[in-house]
């Protein structure tokens, strides 16, 4: 795999202040990993900042390295697991406004 076959997101979302917590502590443990290497989702991070508006956002970054982004995605969609990840975490993120989930955000710059 060569940088140029890798595909890289960027997503972001508010957090509830009040599940910051909950949140870290659910990411501590085992959560979806497995499913997410299966996926073909690699080096996947999840930062976390107060921006000035007094809000808390995840900035969420992960490589792809399959051949079918779309099946891939569909496959990790359909998984009863991680439907229920997504149950207990869903309700604890605020989409941006026009969102109902994770917003991809806009690669500008790559060094590898």
């Amino acid at each position: 795999m060569t940088p140029d076959t890798i595909r890289r997101f960027g997503f972001v979302i508010g957090l509830r202040d009040e599940c910051i917590a909950q949140y870290r502590s659910l990411h501590e443990g085992p959560c979806v990993r497995d499913l997410l290497v299966a996926a073909g989702i690699r080096n996947f991070s999840i930062f976390l900042q107060r921006l000035p508006d007094g809000r808390h956002y995840e900035f969420a970054y992960y490589e792809y390295v399959g051949a079918d982004y779309a099946a891939d995605m569909a496959r990790l969609a359909a998984e009863l697991r991680n439907r229920a990840w997504l149950d207990i975490c869903d309700p604890m993120q605020v989409p941006l406004p026009g969102s109902a989930s994770w917003t991809e955000m806009e690669r500008i710059f790559f060094e590898p």
